[in-house]
């Protein structure tokens, strides 16, 4: 171990560094990690530390902290991505910066199918499938598709209905889908509007509108006018969007604008998204730790992490200094991308509206933070705590009729529900419908962890239930040494109206009732409510995937592969029931009398 009275030696250290991909850890005082980070080229990138001025008196601060740096080299820029993740959850260093909302920006999504489906898409990626974005909200998204549905006609209908249909849905009629499902359209011409539609997500709508153009005159020369007025309409729907939405700008481009803003102790990064030259919203994002870290701090943290999962645009507008992102770029992405300031009037606008529509999402978080402190501080007044309670855990039962019950357990800190803390308990091995027994099972589970080490101790337990789960759940605590946790019960009135909820106390002490405008009994409804959706959720899906398994299952002659068959070919369950015998015919391994014997038993 270094000696904590020796100053690091950066100069000896970073003559064994290697250069290859890999983390470094950053260690202070006390063996506390000051940061984690990533590199595709360890030396190169852990030297910039080190040898020359920091832009940032942040960054220099925590240099000046640094008594020893930890690397590990790993097989690949993948590998030391994962590692770094792992490392920064783990750990929590002070001065790592997380957008946690990053990673959840909405695509456009071209399927591999044989007749390409148009649809919104959040999450992983599917082999074989196209994606086009990401874009700033799902809005942009929605509106995007409606574009394309209105021009180029593709369908957005599922698979297991488009494999289903027998005439043209109502999308046909309206002239938003060429109803490739009945045959309406063979499948070159489809191809070719499929292909003009990647054009066009791809910023190339100039190409496009120039093709289309083409095709319009080639139809009325050969007499073709009805078709050729079809062309014409879709060109005229793509120059007047084109028209609206440019901005200023004349140029099919790709730009993001990232605005950097600090007020009031609060720092914003806002990415606004150009593509094709049409502007298509922005996005605010904040820090979820190290608050008030700074504009440029803020910015190259966004930059770093965005564009590691997704595209990079052909330009990149900022308000902050361009030489520490360039440095930064170099690190993630071997993609060309032009780093420039606003220079003119359409790029001044766009950054202008940027920066604005940053503060105006401070002042709103300011608001919302202002407001969540005074419902909790009301919280605390009514429940008699010694403090306000920072972290809340709600839980709750659902099933149906005893069957398939999930358990659900919901966490709001600091009075914002914090989704990637939620979780579902599948509960078995009681008797159905015993609620009683079923909170006690999800609690033993819940806090045997807490009370080994595992996971946050909560400052207050919501029970969405009556004294009857109040006492199961304070056996439970009592059991694990936690019985000192605030607990109450959250019990609908007779009416089971919102504003009637009587809270119900494991000391003994009497029922109390809120007036239904009370700031206390809003916050416990969120978060109550908040528990039974995610209870309710997660029992549906166990619910219908134990009927898919065991409906088909119990149908004499439907084994693994032809349920396997049945569910890939229509879908899921509902589909299958939809399918006429003549439609289960269709399906391998399937004959008619089996056929006859599935539908029967699925109606």
């Amino acid at each position: 171990m270094t000696d904590p009275a020796a100053p690091f030696d950066a100069k000896a250290f970073l003559k064994t560094v290697p250069e290859e991909p890999g983390v470094y850890r950053m260690i202070g005082a006390e063996e506390r990690v000051l940061y984690v980070g990533k590199a595709k080229n360890l030396k190169r990138r852990v030297s910039s530390y080190f040898l020359r001025t920091q832009p940032s008196p942040r960054i220099a601060l925590m240099v000046a902290q640094i008594q020893r740096v930890d690397v590990t080299a790993t097989r690949s820029e993948a590998e030391a991505l994962i590692l770094e993740n792992n490392l920064i959850k783990s750990l929590a260093p002070r001065y790592n910066i997380l957008f946690r909302d990053d990673k959840s920006y909405p695509y456009i999504e071209l399927s591999g199918d044989g007749f390409p489906r148009l649809a919104y898409h959040r999450g992983a990626f599917a082999k074989g499938a196209r994606y086009f974005g990401p874009f700033p909200n799902a809005y942009a998204v929605r509106e995007s598709i409606h574009l394309l549905q209105k021009t180029f006609q593709l369908r957005t209908c599922e698979n297991s209905v488009f494999q289903n249909r027998s005439r043209p849905c109502l999308l046909h009629q309206i002239k938003r889908c060429t109803a490739p499902c009945v045959g309406l359209i063979d499948r070159d011409d489809y191809a070719a509007d499929v292909k003009l539609a990647a054009r066009f997500l791809d910023g190339r709508a100039s190409e496009v509108i120039d093709d289309l153009s083409a095709r319009m005159h080639a139809a009325s020369e050969r007499l073709a006018f009805e078709e050729a007025a079809a062309i014409r309409d879709q060109v005229r729907v793509l120059q007047a969007v084109l028209q609206r939405q440019y901005v200023d700008s004349r140029r099919d481009e790709d730009v993001d604008i990232i605005a950097a803003v600090e007020e009031g102790g609060l720092t914003c990064v806002n990415i606004a998204m150009v593509r094709g030259g049409r502007h298509l919203g922005d996005r605010p994002q904040f820090p979820s730790a190290a608050a008030g870290c700074g504009a440029l701090d803020g910015a190259l943290a966004f930059v770093e992490q965005h564009y590691r999962d997704h595209g990079m645009p052909a330009r990149l507008l900022l308000d902050v200094p361009l030489e520490p992102v360039k440095a930064l770029m170099a690190e993630i992405s071997d993609k060309p991308c032009a780093l420039v300031t606003p220079r003119s009037a359409a790029e001044k606008a766009w950054m202008e509206m940027a920066e604005n529509n940053a503060r105006l999402a401070i002042l709103a978080r300011a608001r919302d933070t202002g407001r969540s402190e005074a419902r909790l501080e009301a919280l605390r007044e009514v429940l008699d705590l010694p403090e306000a309670p920072r972290r809340v855990e709600c839980f709750d039962i659902s099933h149906t009729m005893g069957e398939a019950t999930v358990a659900s357990c919901v966490v709001c800190v600091d009075g914002a529900m914090k989704n990637s803390e939620y979780r579902r308990y599948n509960i078995a091995g009681i008797t159905g419908g015993d609620d009683f027994a079923a909170m006690r099972q999800v609690l033993e589970r819940r806090y045997g962890k807490v009370a080994a080490g595992e996971g946050l101790c909560p400052d207050l337990i919501l029970i969405d239930g009556g004294k009857g789960q109040v006492s199961s759940a304070l056996e439970v605590l009592t059991e694990v040494g936690l019985e000192s946790i605030a607990m109450v019960g959250v019990a609908k009135g007779v009416e089971r109206k919102p504003g009637l909820e009587t809270l119900i106390f494991p000391d003994g002490r009497a029922p109390l009732n809120l007036a239904s405008d009370h700031p206390a009994l809003h916050l416990i409804q969120e978060i109550r409510d908040e528990a039974h959706r995610f209870a309710i959720t997660g029992h549906r899906a166990r619910r219908a995937k134990a009927r898919i398994g065991s409906r088909l299952e119990d149908i004499p002659g439907v084994g693994a592969t032809r349920r396997r068959n049945l569910l890939a070919t229509f879908g899921g369950l509902d589909g299958v029931r939809a399918a006429t015998v003549e439609d289960l015919c269709r399906v391998d391994g399937v004959s008619r009398k089996l056929a006859e014997a599935i539908y029967n038993a699925l109606h």
